[in-house]
C-alpha cells in the first residue's frame, strides 16, 4: 500500500485535490474530520480540552463549539500549541488505524491523508510521498475571505501564523498548482494519480 500525505496552506486548494484523488480511486482520510470526531462528547480529547479551555467553549448541547475555541487559540500561539498537543496525537492514532484497515482490505490501495500541519509536525516524513497544493498568497487571501466570510485582516493574521507555502513546497514530492481553473487542477491531479498508481502496483 502507498501512504501519501497531502497538505498546503489556508485556502490553497488541498481539499479540492484530496476529493479529486478520491474520485479517481484513492482512499482519502481527512484529518480535519478526525479532529471534529475526537472533540465530540465522550471522545478521546473532549474532557481534556474542556478542562484546559473552560465551559465557555461549549454550545447549549454541551458540545465543543469549534468557532469559540478557534477564537481563543488563534490569538495566542501558546494556547494553539496546547490545543495541538491535546488533539494531534488522537488524530494521528485514528489516521494510523484507518490506514491499517485500508491496507488490510487492499494491499495495492493508495491511502491519502489530507492534513494542514504535516510539515510543521514533521509527520510528512512517515509518508511514502508528499503532495503540496499551492497557489499565490493573494489567491489564498481572496479564497479564504470568500469561503469563510472573514475580513482581509483576519485572514492575513491567520496566514502569518502558518508555515509559508514555499517552505512546504520545498519538501514536496509533487506540487499541484491550484492557481488556475478547476479543470487545469484536475488535469494535474489525473497525471499525479497515474504516477501514484504506478508506485503502488
Amino acid at each position: 500500500m502507498l501512504r501519501v500525505g497531502l497538505t498546503g496552506g489556508l485556502a490553497s486548494g488541498k481539499s479540492f485535490v484530496g476529493h479529486a484523488l478520491a474520485s479517481l480511486g484513492c482512499r482519502l482520510i481527512e484529518a480535519d474530520d478526525l479532529g471534529h470526531q475526537v472533540l465530540l462528547p465522550g471522545a478521546e480529547v473532549y474532557d481534556g480540552v474542556v478542562a484546559e479551555f473552560g465551559n465557555g467553549i461549549l454550545d447549549p448541547d454541551g458540545r465543543i463549539d469549534r468557532r469559540k475555541l478557534a477564537a481563543i487559540v488563534f490569538e495566542k500561539p501558546e494556547l494553539l500549541e496546547k490545543l495541538n498537543r491535546l488533539v494531534h496525537p488522537a488524530v494521528v492514532a485514528r489516521e494510523e488505524r484507518l490506514i491499517a484497515e485500508i491496507g488490510r482490505a487492499d494491499p495495492r490501495a493508495i491511502a491519502v491523508v489530507e492534513a494542514a500541519i504535516l510539515v510543521e509536525t514533521g509527520n510528512y516524513k512517515k509518508f511514502d510521498r508528499l503532495i503540496v497544493a499551492a497557489c499565490s498568497l493573494e489567491q489564498q487571501i481572496e479564497r479564504a475571505m470568500k469561503r469563510d466570510g472573514r475580513t482581509r485582516e483576519e485572514v492575513t493574521a491567520r496566514l502569518s501564523r502558518q508555515l509559508p507555502l514555499e517552505d512546504k513546497v520545498w519538501v514536496a514530492d509533487y506540487v499541484i498548482d491550484t492557481s488556475g481553473t478547476k479543470e487545469n487542477t484536475m488535469e494535474q491531479v489525473q497525471a499525479l494519480y497515474g504516477s501514484l498508481r504506478g508506485l503502488s502496483a
